[in-house]
């Protein structure tokens, strides 16, 4: 049950205050001086404070209240307090605003908005708790996972990524293939680093090969090797991935795009761990991690013909899948400013621009942006413009498009109530973002 805590000399308001909020299920506090109050303050949890501003007869300066304020703020920085204020302390009242008080109403005031701004407080309180708690719990996960852990640098803040991290993390340790699903350009060979890095063979090479990169007639000297003569151009004996990755991982990025009869012979050294050169007879024997990546459908190769499902099943022992840039929206900005060199900051258009825009590209891309963002900057801090991403990315939502209550208060309590942050994640300005709040009448907390 949430508490608040009302400071009032007048008995009476105390009471009424206790009958309103009680039918709300609400616990009140009543204390009826500022010393008495900041008393129950250091021995109670509260959520809420609605202070008087006046506690000396027969004066209309309202400085009592104004220290007592001021009292609070310094004891709990973070507890949102209301002002019940008589008109002859509106303008005190209004400073305190400004200084940081939730809000104030005048005496007598209006049950029904005190107890919406009382509602709308509790609760914005609760969504910061909760989202605490998230990130207690987050920052403990993540120091555990990379004290426990080489992560290779990979820069990530959004949940998914963090998912991504601890399966590759986990897979590791386990002597079965990898399979990396994902789009290009999302970072799959830095996943298939972590693995290898974590992994019982991290002390053997790592050793990757992009499939599509070599035309189909070479990818089987590319994998593993060919002798003297085997083909035009071949004058002495060449070593190939398999061999060269032995005792460790061999990567295979872009496997949709191996010939099938590559797939063939891939399928028998993960079935044998032995495998010939092109133009020997001579058998060799290897004992190689295998880690492959497509951004390409599988089964639907299958379907066509174009991949062998038995090979599938034996490349996909675990399948980690990485999202695109757009679904882990969080890694944007920390990725953004990874690539930015030290002490060049990102504008707050640049920041907007940046989080609106859906990233086809992926990381890649961001990459590139911020890259060609540095060479074209002429201030201090990188602007939406040297970005040059498309003007759609920088438009705020038209008044058709503002966010409704629910998307506000999600953003206020992911941004730990920071308005300018909230206004950034929603793409919306400050002043805009106040309007909105005014209208659905949300405490600016």
């Amino acid at each position: 049950m949430p508490t608040i805590l009302v400071i009032d000399d007048n008995p009476s308001v105390g009471t009424a205050l206790d009958v309103l909020f009680s039918l709300h299920d609400i616990r009140t506090l009543c204390a009826q001086s500022p010393e008495q109050g900041l008393d129950m303050l250091a021995r109670e949890p509260v959520d809420l404070v609605i202070q008087d501003m006046n506690f000396v007869a027969d004066t209309t300066s309202g400085e009592e209240g104004v220290a007592l304020f001021h009292a609070i703020r310094k004891a709990h920085p973070d507890l949102p307090v209301i002002l019940l204020t008589a008109w002859t302390h509106l303008e005190a009242a209004v400073e305190l605003v400004k200084a940081g008080a939730a809000d104030y109403l005048a005496k007598p005031w209006d049950d029904r908005k005190l107890l919406a701004t009382a509602n709308n407080l509790l609760e914005l309180g609760e969504s910061r708790r909760q989202l605490a708690q998230a990130r207690s719990s987050e920052r403990q996960r993540r120091g555990t996972l990379e004290r426990e852990y080489d992560l290779r640098g990979i820069v990530y803040a959004d949940p998914a990524s963090e998912a991504t991290l601890t399966l590759a993390c986990q897979v590791a340790r386990a002597d079965i293939p990898v399979l990396i699903t994902g789009p290009n350009g999302a970072g799959k060979e830095r996943y298939a680093e972590v693995i290898h890095h974590n992994s019982m063979v991290k002390s053997g090479p790592f050793v990757a090969l992009n499939c599509g990169a070599l035309p189909g007639e070479l990818i089987e000297a590319e994998l593993f090797g060919a002798d003297a003569g085997a083909y035009t151009g071949a004058n002495k004996p060449r070593e190939g991935k398999f061999e060269a990755a032995d005792g460790g991982t061999l990567f295979l990025d872009e496997i949709g795009t191996l010939p099938l009869a590559g797939q063939v012979k891939l399928l028998r050294v993960l079935e044998t761990g032995r495998f010939q050169r092109l133009g020997s007879n001579r058998e060799r024997s290897v004992k190689v991690r295998i880690v492959s990546a497509t951004n390409a459908d599988l089964p639907a190769l299958i379907a066509e013909g174009r991949f062998r499902e038995d090979l599938f099943y034996r490349l996909n022992g675990i399948e980690l899948k990485l999202p695109p840039l757009a679904q882990r929206p969080r890694d944007i900005l920390p990725l953004a400013r990874h690539f930015l060199p030290a002490g060049k900051p990102l504008g707050e258009d640049a920041t907007r621009a940046l989080l609106r825009h859906p990233w086809p590209g992926n990381v890649r891309e961001l990459r590139n942006v911020m890259q060609r963002a540095v060479l074209l900057a002429r201030g201090d801090a990188i602007s939406a413009a040297d970005l040059a991403l498309p003007m759609v990315a920088d438009t705020a939502p038209s008044a058709g498009d503002e966010p409704d209550r629910a998307t506000i208060e999600a953003a206020l309590a992911r941004n730990g109530g920071v308005l300018a942050q909230a206004a950034v994640e929603l793409g919306m300005s400050r002043q805009a973002l106040y309007r909105r709040l005014d209208r659905l009448g949300i405490a600016r907390g």
